[in-house]
């Protein structure tokens, strides 16, 4: 290395990446009272008649759309609703339920080991701690948050990938991976909005605030929003 190289080298700056700046909480709340309004009682859109089905529905719905797991367990949860009855199908009967979803044959692997599990520790019953329900198998932490949230009414921020892009976008709670989101959102959401939080960001990511073409012009948001991915002024 020259002198002059030397030199200009201990002079630049390191670049550093910065994530966006966190909206304050006001901000924060505003967003979430607009939600409310537009939609009080948010659902999550994938069918179950219980906690197990429910637990079932969100293992398969990993790279998948709902509508595509919901196709697939109609039947499947006519005749299969408690793990024992999903055991006594077999991996075979339950790949073949579920042969129009993305991964289904590892899916109907983890589907009959976790009915496994759940009737040799949990009495064939679904567990009700984020540490106990990802000892199954097939369930990681969103999955978990998801069946806690709806399940059992739990606070908790599950963090797919139209969650992750709605609260970038907002600086609800920028972050650069998926657990750095749900942290930020614990400590951005008030309380009173904490329950329904979740399902209110999937719905505007999946049907408003889209990867590719957001619908800006009939975003509730609209003038919140600072995203440099917004499409109207």
């Amino acid at each position: 290395m020259t002198q002059e190289n030397s030199r200009t080298s201990r002079v630049l700056p390191k670049a550093r990446i910065t994530k966006p700046r966190a909206r304050s909480a006001a901000g924060v709340r505003e967003i979430f009272t607009r939600f409310r309004t537009a939609n009080p009682e948010p659902k999550g859109e994938l069918d179950y008649v219980n906690p197990f089905t429910l637990l079932v529905a969100v293992v398969l719905s990993a790279q998948a759309t709902d509508v595509g797991v919901n196709k697939a367990t109609r039947k499947l949860f006519e005749i299969a609703d408690t793990p024992q009855k999903m055991l006594a199908l077999g991996e075979d009967v339950v790949r073949d339920h579920i042969r129009t979803i993305g991964l289904f044959r590892t899916k109907a692997r983890n589907v009959i080991a976790l009915c496994e599990k759940l009737i040799a520790e949990f009495d064939g019953q679904v567990p009700t701690t984020r540490a106990e329900l990802e000892s199954l198998p097939g369930v990681g932490r969103k999955t978990a948050n998801v069946v806690l949230n709806i399940a059992f009414g739990e606070i908790t921020h599950a963090v797919d990938t139209h969650v992750f892009r709605v609260a970038n976008r907002l600086r609800i709670a920028p972050g650069k991976n998926v657990l750095e989101v749900e942290l930020g959102l614990e400590k951005a959401v008030p309380a009173e909005f904490g329950r329904h939080a979740h399902h209110w960001l999937i719905l505007h990511g999946r049907y408003t605030c889209k990867a590719l073409r957001p619908e800006c012009e009939r975003c509730l948001l609209n003038d919140l929003c600072d995203s440099p991915d917004k499409r109207v002024a």
